[in-house]
């Protein structure tokens, strides 16, 4: 039945389930393909976000090189390794390298990075934003496995509205070049953006089953007051609950992080995304004097901890948590 689901699921089918209120199993059904194709194990990846730092605009985001009130760092090469070393210990397989577009760390300094971290025998997933196609040859040839890049939505003209200065289609040509490259590539998409339709929340998850995404990142938006868009709804968890369990149904076997946001918009919110579909927690290992600056969103929620995960009868993957990793 649940293969069945996955193959028949279209964009008509998936608009009229995204603005129905009918379908309260959708969540039950995301959950055991997740336990079917994925076990009750979950990857746990290591959040370092090593600058706040960055050259786009983009109107939803605290960090837009606009915002003036933030105070902003970059850590060091030392000071990232320390980071490193601190997961490594804690038993952690994965580091996720999150920054602003922060052009100082360029391929060479990057690559030098990625080799130090490398030699402890852990998966690396970057997460910089867009690069040059040449850069991301260098950064997987230097040891880096996976890549991040979230379209954040698939509706041109939006994308266009919230990200001056940007191409739509350059933002398309780094996903496919990161999949061209080997990568596991992952993507994602901001929910409840304003004047976001039901029928571009359709195109995002269509987009990830054309993309063959390996990582699928749902995030409900969350205003900040020092953007554009500070004003803005800030009622859509469910919303992206839902998005995230029809991207379990029709990608069933790829990871998808019950992210920060749901757990900064709800309390319990990375539980409740866990068990409609999710099965990846981001634990951030950032100094804590820099973790409050990096401020995507507001009142970010920083996990530091598994205990909930395990409260809940679900099970510490000890892999490396690659799309095809059995546990």
């Amino acid at each position: 039945m649940f293969n069945l689901l996955c193959n028949k699921l279209n964009q008509r089918n998936l608009e009229e389930i995204l603005i129905s209120n009918d379908f309260i199993d959708i969540y039950k059904i995301a959950n055991n393909i997740r336990k079917q194709y994925k076990g009750d194990y979950v990857h746990i990846r290591a959040l370092i976000e090593f600058s706040n730092i960055c050259k786009s605009h983009c109107y939803y985001c605290g960090l837009r090189c606009e915002n003036n009130k933030v105070q902003r760092y970059r850590l060091s090469e030392k000071q990232i390794l320390r980071n490193v070393e601190f997961s490594v210990k804690s038993g952690y397989k994965t580091i996720v390298l999150q920054s602003g577009e922060d052009l100082f760390w360029d391929s060479d300094k990057l690559c030098a990075l990625i080799k130090q971290i490398k030699k402890y025998d852990i998966a690396i997933t970057l997460s910089i934003g867009e690069r040059s196609y040449e850069e991301y040859k260098a950064f997987k040839a230097a040891g880096a496995d996976r890549y991040l890049l979230r379209i954040e939505t698939t509706d041109k003209n939006l994308y266009r509205e919230l990200h001056p200065n940007m191409s739509f289609d350059n933002r398309i040509n780094c996903l496919y070049n990161l999949k061209s490259l080997g990568y596991e590539t992952g993507t994602g998409c901001i929910v409840g953006l304003p004047n976001q339709s039901i029928e571009s929340l359709a195109q995002d998850i269509m987009f990830f089953k054309d993309l063959n995404a390996d990582m699928v990142g749902i995030g409900p938006f969350i205003p900040h007051p020092d953007t554009p868009l500070a004003d803005a709804d800030n009622n859509n968890f469910d919303s992206a609950l839902k998005v995230t369990a029809l991207t379990r149904i029709v990608l069933p076997d790829i990871n998808i992080p019950a992210t920060t946001a749901m757990e900064s918009l709800k309390p319990n919110g990375r539980i409740t995304a866990l068990n409609s579909g999710a099965n990846v927690v981001m634990i951030n290992v950032t100094d804590n004097d820099y973790k409050n600056k990096y401020e995507i969103y507001p009142n970010k929620v920083c996990l530091n901890s598994i205990n909930d995960i395990l409260a809940a009868g679900r099970k510490i993957s000890q892999s490396k948590g690659f799309r095809k990793d059995k546990n």
